[in-house]
């Protein structure tokens, strides 16, 4: 829920542990360190804050910061002082300087999305806690070589900045498993022809309904389609925000869906909205069956990194192996096209009772190269830690009955996938013939 500087003030929100205030505030209001033996998420968002008070530190519970919104030319160096504090969010500002003296030493999580960042400092890399690190939107032309001790660096975002290279340390990095560099001088672009081989569909034959999903990058909306001389179809149609998202530009996002082609687990792209009124852009889609639905649930702030699981699921062998290698076999395809799909989490696929499982949001995708070079096969290693730990949490979700034995092989490959040398970690399509050949086997539960 959101609060109000009137209760705060009124003493109403004593022994808070999150407090979330959007009040057009100009001023950090002092009234919160009467919060301070209780808080420990402040949520400053979509204020006009300019500056933090240098003593902070008093509020020596708070674990998280998000200040997104706001008016900040700098990130504040009071922070550094916070000795709790691990997760930092200060989207959207207008932020040009970054120091040492504000990076915190337990900082696990830091969101630097859509400002005008154009160097770090060197100390980045001594945090070694640093799991997730969203830099998109920004002005880099480096990253400091000092991350490279960061091992255990997850997720990094670093799509629509000014990076010529994509360092070698970076592809060696030992946890590194959802990457998005889009939209950077380094990308190697697919060809602009795939754009034209998609069809456009005019926005007067499109008759949106109502809403179907909400994220960062867009609105997706059932509605009907009437082709000139065809009967009316359903579709998915979604139109694109056009602002930066925390992955990267939603059009690179729709560029990668056009890119990506045809596969039995992809949500098939019909066409390309044309003749908006408001010159957005969109695409026409295949509605999905109601029958599907999210695998998990997006991280949290306690998880950071890893997905929300709901509460006592469990599938059979046969589903989570269905799961398991349709999404193995839809990766191996990407990767072909020399796309990294780059957000490979269960909350980003659709499945249905069957195991029958497609893969959505192309919005931290990027293109590499389709030849076979170390980095091309680095960037694609990169992507298979994230099916080992997707791997990982499917098979911890097995419902009882096979025998330890016949689920040997699959932790087998999943330790593989996980494992820290890179370039040592299976291929999708290795992968894919090795759930083919557990299929095979014929365990006792298939």
């Amino acid at each position: 829920m959101t609060h109000t500087l009137a209760q705060l003030r009124a003493g109403q929100l004593s022994g808070i542990a999150r407090l979330d205030l959007a009040d057009d505030l100009t001023q950090f209001p002092r009234e919160i360190f009467d919060l301070a033996d209780s808080l420990e998420i402040l949520n400053l968002s979509g204020n006009q804050l300019e500056a933090l008070p240098d003593d902070l530190h008093r509020l020596t519970r708070l674990r998280v910061l998000f200040c997104s919104d706001n008016r900040f030319t700098e990130l504040p160096e009071c922070l550094g002082r916070c000795a709790a504090l691990t997760m930092i969010g200060f989207k959207a500002n207008r932020i040009e300087r970054v120091t040492a003296a504000a990076l915190p030493p337990l900082l696990r999580w830091l969101i630097l999305t859509d400002n005008r960042i154009r160097q770090l400092p060197d100390e980045l890399g001594q945090r070694p806690h640093l799991q997730k690190l969203m830099l998109a939107g920004n002005r880099l032309q480096q990253l400091p070589a000092s991350l490279r001790q960061c091992h255990r660096l997850e997720l990094l975002r670093i799509a629509a900045n000014q990076l010529v290279e994509l360092p070698q340390w970076l592809l060696e990095l030992p946890s590194l498993s959802w990457l998005a560099y889009a939209g950077n001088p380094l990308e190697a672009q697919a060809e602009a022809a795939a754009l034209s081989t998609t069809a456009p569909i005019d926005w007067s034959q499109l008759s949106l309904r109502h809403t179907l999903g909400e994220g960062a990058s867009g609105v997706i909306h059932q509605a009907s389609w009437q082709p000139p001389g065809e009967e009316a179809r359903d579709v998915a149609v979604k139109m694109y925000k056009g602002q930066m998202t925390s992955d990267g530009s939603p059009l690179h996002e729709m560029h990668a869906c056009i890119t990506a082609g045809r596969h039995p687990n992809l949500i098939e792209v019909l066409g390309q909205v044309s003749g908006h009124p408001e010159e957005q852009a969109g695409l026409v889609m295949a509605l999905i069956e109601p029958s599907y639905r999210n695998l998990a649930g997006l991280p949290s702030l306690a998880s950071c990194s890893r997905d929300v699981y709901a509460d006592g699921l469990r599938l059979s062998l046969p589903v989570a192996m269905g799961i398991a290698g349709g999404i193995a076999s839809v990766a191996a395809h990407l990767h072909r096209q020399g796309i990294t799909h780059g957000d490979l989490y269960g909350h980003n696929i659709l499945c249905n009772d069957r195991g029958d499982c497609l893969l959505g949001d192309f919005g931290a995708a990027s293109f590499h190269a389709t030849t076979d070079t170390v980095q091309t096969r680095a960037l694609q290693r990169i992507e298979v830690r994230a099916f080992g730990i997707l791997l990982g949490e499917l098979l911890a979700r097995i419902e009882p009955g096979p025998d330890a034995s016949d689920l040997q092989l699959l932790k087998d490959l999943q330790a593989r996938c996980c494992q820290p040398q890179v370039l040592a970690r299976p291929g999708f399509e290795e992968i894919g013939a090795l759930l083919s050949r557990f299929a095979a086997m014929g365990p006792p539960t298939l």
